[in-house]
């Protein structure tokens, strides 16, 4: 714990300059010593000579280090110091590496000061804690794309899960991916060698769902011609996914706040209890708290599922990952299809402004059938009447949504930065000429790298 009697020690590692001034202003307190460093070398320097409490770094410093092996240097150095990192291009696989390495937390650029500061005052206050664990071995899941810091927040939590035993909630409207998360805490775990089980809960049957998730005997019921494991047999040693958990029956609610706390389940027409090691991870569209409260749902079995609850947003609060999901849904499309296609930046732009209420799933059906039936290029005129007649960005301003031009440049921006800069396969992406890019980027105040074009 740090002691309130002698000055607090703060590094903060940024290779921009402006960037540690103004973090620096935003924590800076009486008690308080304040160095900042530009390179993650010269930040390393200091572990082998000076101590910190709290270390702030950048995660992409601009050199061969980045901000994970400022992070694993100050921890082995000091383990009882907190190390916070900050990064404007969050995923999964660096979230479950920075927790994994004893990252106190993992904040996104563009930051909130409230949280800055908040966080700053949580690391210094937290007791000494023992170094964390090296990282297992593991390949991130596909699927999940996200840079806003509502993603990075489910980041976080995935790579907090995946480190413990305890069930996990997950909480999200239809088609916002709360099995892919559930996938991805099972990949990032000890568990990730055994089985992953899926199991929805509303698709069943009451009658037949309790022999989905214990089993059941030869005999138990017409039908049952031989012994059957249940989802909770079949992942032993795994992990079991209950999706849409909030529509169990209240008869078989009972029936499983029972295996979660003795650790058993006792097959359909069976006379013997059965140990099982399945981790639990469920799912829900439904608002549990509120089905508590009308007694649709056990408040029991509730505070048994919801140990840890990870919260996915609606596609319609990350407005700004839509463009890389198109990106990547047209990708793996085009590449089923065997034939290039490009999508019109007017079109992001529109598909951009649509409320999604199917979230990811419904963003991905719409643009698998735009490739399936385009000609190579998608076009505004293209997409399906729903998009075209809902209101503009403009429409909506009340609610602080970018201009369609800002969203146009953020789309730009960031089909440059995936070809490394190159003008000619930035084009080629966008299916325009060079000299319409350049006009774009003229029109939208976006610098065309001379340099990345001569180094391809």
């Amino acid at each position: 714990m740090t002691n309130s009697a002698r000055t607090t020690r703060i590094l903060i590692v940024d290779d921009d300059v402006e960037t540690c001034r103004l973090i620096a202003e935003l924590i800076a307190a009486p008690g308080r010593e304040l160095q900042q460093r530009q390179s993650a070398a010269s930040a390393m320097e200091l572990a082998h000579n000076e101590q910190f409490d709290l270390v702030i770094s950048d995660i992409n410093l601009n050199e061969p280090e980045s901000g994970l092996d400022v992070l694993k240097v100050f921890k082995e150095a000091n383990p009882a110091g907190e190390v916070v990192l900050i990064s404007g291009f969050g995923t999964l696989e660096t979230a479950v590496q920075a927790v994994r390495a004893g990252a106190f937390d993992y904040i996104s650029k563009p930051f909130n000061i409230g949280e800055v500061r908040a966080t700053v005052a949580r690391a210094l206050a937290r007791e000494r804690k023992a170094p964390a664990q090296e990282p297992t071995a593991g390949v991130p899941p596909e699927g999940i794309v996200g840079r806003t810091a509502g993603m990075l927040a489910v980041y976080k939590q995935i790579a907090y899960a995946a480190d413990s035993v305890a069930p996990v909630l997950i909480q999200g409207e239809s088609g916002t991916g709360k099995e892919l998360v559930a996938r991805a805490i099972h990949t990032h775990s000890v568990r990730s060698a055994r089985s992953f089980v899926a199991l929805n809960c509303g698709a069943v049957t009451e009658t037949l769902l309790e022999s989905e998730l214990f089993g059941h005997v030869r005999g138990a019921f017409t039908g049952a011609v031989a012994d059957r494991k249940g989802v909770f047999e079949q992942a032993h040693g795994g992990t079991v996914f209950l999706d849409e958990i909030g529509d169990m029956p209240p008869a078989m609610q009972v029936k499983l706040l029972r295996v979660l706390q003795d650790g058993e389940v006792r097959p359909v027409g069976g006379n013997r209890a059965i140990h099982t090691d399945a981790r639990v991870v469920a799912a829900t569209n439904v608002d549990l708290d509120r089905a508590v409260a009308d007694q649709r749902f056990r408040q029991d079995l509730y505070y048994r599922l919801s140990v840890i609850v990870i919260q996915i947003p609606p596609l319609r609060d990350r407005r700004e990952d839509i463009p890389m999901l198109i990106e990547q849904f047209v990708r793996n499309a085009a590449a089923r299809t065997g034939r290039p296609v490009v999508i019109a930046p007017e079109a992001v732009v529109a598909l951009t402004s649509y409320r999604w209420p199917g979230n990811v799933r419904e963003l991905e059906n719409t643009i698998e059938r735009l490739v399936v039936f385009s000609r190579g290029r998608i076009e505004l005129a293209d997409l399906p009447e729903t998009v075209l007649a809902a209101p503009s960005l403009e429409a909506r301003m009340f609610q602080d949504l970018p201009t369609l031009d800002e969203l146009e440049r953020r789309y730009l921006v960031h089909v440059l930065e995936a070809v490394g800069g190159n003008r000619s396969r930035a084009a080629e992406a966008l299916g325009i000429d060079r000299r319409t890019l350049y006009r774009m980027a003229e029109r939208l105040g976006v610098a065309l790298k001379e340099d990345a074009e001569r180094a391809t």
